[in-house]
């Protein structure tokens, strides 16, 4: 198995701070109430989660609010793994100019500046992504990774700073916004916990990501190539799936394919789901809708959303989104609970843009 260069973690929890700012409301009173009412929200959403999917949320998962701070620390793992195609290309640089440097002498290659250079590049990169995200993501429901000591997390958090500061600056009313967000989580709590497989599918990919790496001579070389072709041919040098895809193998595309035909799927069903209930439930709920629409289309934010593959999950929204109404109206909503019976029912990348192509598979 090939070593893999390893991340500043010093160095990426400073990045991650600087970029992830400061909220004034942020650990005031306003997020103290925030969290009080959190819970309530939460069951409230999981009982319409559970009557307009048919899935089961069992018991109650750990509710919170957390800081930017907080996101950050809980995630710092999860991106370290999907990060692997980059640390590996990184590791090739290391490995080849500390060959270069030392002739094949194992005792230079511990002391070598590549080394502390390499791990330095990579905690700045995740520390980047993560302190920007942290100045965006509203809530997420924890499962996929586990807590440390073998056990499974169920929680459901909001990061109380970029909630409060989006009620401010659209006029939501809090409550009914914050219930909004809560039905979006509760929504991804059902997929994950009353879908028996899917966790373990998810992990699965992730495991695949982090193990389909073989050392390839000339990687870089390959990467400059792609890249000054596809300028040649007028196509984006990086494409959706940012640094990540582009440092990628070819093995570990096809892995990076599934993941987005599947997160595209969620995604779009947990959107659909929280627009469902809404419009049941909240007055406000197409302004809602239409005020995250318009942000995640911000000029401003994507180019560098698209450096770190993130427009890739921005496009999950609406791809997903349009594959849950499309097999809704050619088939039924009822439909969709073929896509839940296991993997090998889930739909293919191209079929999550093609709603009738996966119904017709399903029926054969």
């Amino acid at each position: 198995m090939t070593k893999v260069a390893k991340v500043d973690w010093e160095t990426a929890a400073s990045v991650a701070s600087r970029l992830s700012g400061q909220y004034p409301l942020a650990g005031t009173y306003h997020e103290r109430k925030f969290a009080l009412m959190a819970p309530e929200l939460v069951a409230r959403a999981s009982d319409l989660v559970a009557a307009e999917t048919g899935l089961e949320l069992p018991g109650h998962p750990n509710v919170g609010v957390v800081s930017r701070a907080d996101w950050v620390a809980a995630n710092i793992g999860a991106f370290t793994a999907l990060l692997a195609p980059l640390r590996e290309a990184m590791d090739e640089v290391e490995t080849s100019e500390i060959s270069e440097a030392s002739s094949g002498d194992p005792a230079t290659s511990h002391s070598s500046p590549v080394t502390v250079v390499g791990s330095r590049v990579l905690g700045a990169e995740l520390g980047a992504v993560l302190g920007f995200l942290s100045r965006r993501v509203l809530g997420q429901y924890e499962l996929v990774v586990p807590t440390g000591d073998d056990e499974v997390g169920d929680s459901v958090f909001f990061v109380g700073a970029n909630v409060l500061a989006m009620e401010r600056a659209h006029e939501f009313r809090p409550s009914q916004f914050r219930f909004w967000v809560a039905l979006h989580e509760c929504a991804h709590r059902a997929q994950f916990t009353g879908i028996p497989w899917m966790r373990p599918y998810f992990l699965s990919l992730v495991d695949e990501l982090t193990e389909r790496r073989s050392r390839e001579k000339g990687k870089m070389a390959r990467i400059a190539a792609e890249m000054m072709e596809a300028r040649e041919r007028g196509d984006d040098p990086i494409g959706d799936t940012g640094i990540l895809g582009l440092f990628a193998s070819d093995e570990q595309r096809e892995v990076l394919d599934r993941v987005q035909a599947l997160m595209s799927l969620l995604e779009g069903h947990g959107h659909v789901v929280m627009d469902r209930v809404g419009e049941r439930e909240i007055v406000d709920v197409r302004r809602m809708s239409a005020v995250l629409t318009s942000r995640r289309k911000d000029p401003k934010a994507a180019a560098i959303m698209r450096l770190i593959g993130m427009e890739m999950k921005l496009k999950q929204y609406d791809l997903g989104a349009a594959f849950i109404r499309g097999v809704e109206q050619k088939a039924s909503w009822d439909a969709l609970a073929m896509a839940w019976e296991s993997p090998e029912a889930l739909p293919t990348l191209s079929e999550i843009e093609d709603p009738a192509a996966w119904l017709n598979r399903m029926a054969g």
